[in-house]
C-alpha cells in the first residue's frame, strides 16, 4: 500500500488539514455529489476530501461498497495475519483512479509515521502497518479501507463548485464509518437541511 501525499507528490505537515476552509480550501470537508452530477462515476456520491491545496485535491469516496472482495480475501492476498482476522473494516470503492491502490481513512487515535492528518480527529494510512494491527484487534477505533481514490487537478475541484456540481458539509462519523451506505447521501444532505428536489439550480457550497 503506497504511501498517500498531496497532489504534487509532498507530504501535508502536522495539522495542514484541519477541516477548516482556510483560503478558500476544503481538506477535511465532505463533498456531496449534486442532483446534476453529470458524471456518472460520482452520482449521488459523498466524498471526503483528505487533501486541497492549489495544486489539486484528493478524496476518498464513501458511499460505494467494494463488491467481490472482503477484508479477509485482501488479508489473504498480502499474505497478512491473522486470518480470519479479530477485526474487521469494510472495504469501499474510494475512486475511479488508481484502484489497485489501498488507503485507510481512520480515527486518529492510532498512528504510524506513513499516517497522514485529514482533519481535526482524523488520518490517512496507505501502510499495511494498520491493516496488521486491525487484524490483530487493535488498530483505529474507526476506520474504512478504499482501494482507489477520487483526484482533481489544480484548480479543477474549485471550477466544478462554480459550476454547481458540489456542496460541502463538515464531517461526522456516522457518514464517514456508518454502515448505511445508501442512505448516507441523503443523511449528508439532511444535514444541511436542503430538499434535493430544489437543488437543481443552486450553486456554490455549504
Amino acid at each position: 500500500m503506497p504511501r498517500p501525499a498531496h497532489a504534487d507528490g509532498s507530504r501535508p505537515k502536522d495539522g495542514q488539514f484541519d477541516g477548516s476552509d482556510q483560503d478558500g480550501y476544503l481538506g477535511g470537508q465532505l463533498l456531496i455529489a449534486m442532483p446534476g452530477m453529470k458524471d456518472p462515476r460520482f452520482a449521488r456520491s459523498l466524498i471526503c476530501l483528505c487533501a486541497h491545496s492549489a495544486e489539486g485535491a484528493m478524496g476518498i469516496v464513501l458511499n460505494k461498497p467494494l463488491d467481490g472482495l472482503s477484508f479477509d480475501d485482501l488479508l489473504r492476498q498480502l499474505e497478512l495475519q491473522p486470518v480470519p482476522p479479530r477485526r474487521r473494516v469494510r472495504l469501499l470503492t474510494g475512486g475511479p483512479v488508481e484502484g489497485g491502490r489501498g488507503f485507510v481513512l481512520h480515527t486518529d487515535d492510532w498512528s504510524s509515521d506513513a499516517s497522514l492528518p485529514v482533519s481535526d480527529g482524523l488520518a490517512l494510512t496507505a501502510s499495511v502497518d494498520i491493516l496488521k494491527a486491525i487484524a490483530g484487534g487493535a488498530g483505529p477505533r474507526e476506520g474504512v479501507l478504499a482501494l482507489g481514490y477520487a483526484g482533481w487537478g489544480a484548480g479543477q475541484l474549485e471550477e466544478e463548485i462554480q459550476h454547481n456540481a458540489w456542496l460541502s458539509v463538515p464531517p461526522d462519523e456516522s457518514l464517514l464509518f456508518g454502515p448505511e451506505h445508501e442512505r448516507k447521501w441523503d443523511l449528508a444532505m439532511a444535514k444541511l437541511k436542503v430538499n434535493p428536489l430544489l437543488l437543481s439550480g443552486a450553486a456554490g457550497h455549504a
